[in-house]
């Protein structure tokens, strides 16, 4: 069996389940503490941690869509290096980064003062639920070896040409 073959659907497997966790990613994305624009950076720097191959191409769908420019998305995986990326951004990357790759001794002072410097109280808590979230989607699409694409009209997705 190829290492790209799906092995099951877990939303057909437990809708129930499903809709809750696509509630909760909703819900922190209706609160409105966070930039759609910076957001959509967020889920993919996650996906790309996780080797999520099925999240990285909705988010680059979603991040083209919403007039990202491609050189950003580009540079994303080297945040760290790029110019073109603001203290608010390179804070919630990094913060996304150390909560994505949990260390032993858990999250830095450092990253968390940085954070703290960039984000208000409430959208620090935002900022953190809203990586759960993609955390948990990237963990159960990496599981089931869910196809990119599959479910781009689902998500409005289905015109959007990456290449």
């Amino acid at each position: 069996m190829s290492h790209t073959q799906p092995r099951l659907n877990f939303m057909d497997q437990l809708p129930a389940l499903t809709e809750k966790l696509m509630a909760f990613s909703l819900a922190v994305s209706d609160s409105h503490h966070i930039r759609p624009a910076l957001a959509v950076l967020v889920d993919l720097r996650a996906s790309q941690l996780n080797g999520c191959t099925f999240c990285i191409d909705m988010h680059l769908k979603q991040a083209r869509l919403r007039g990202e420019r491609e050189l950003r998305l580009h540079h994303l995986a080297g945040w760290r290096e790029s110019q073109l990326f603001s203290a608010q951004e390179r804070a919630a990357l990094a913060w996304t980064e150390a909560l994505t790759c949990l260390a032993p001794e858990g999250v830095p002072d450092a990253v968390y003062h940085k954070v703290r410097e960039q984000f208000a109280e409430q959208e620090l808590a935002a900022l953190t639920f809203h990586i759960m979230s993609i955390n948990a989607w990237n963990r159960a699409n990496v599981a089931f070896r869910t196809t990119p694409g599959a479910l781009d009209a689902l998500f409005g997705l289905e015109d959007i040409d990456l290449g």
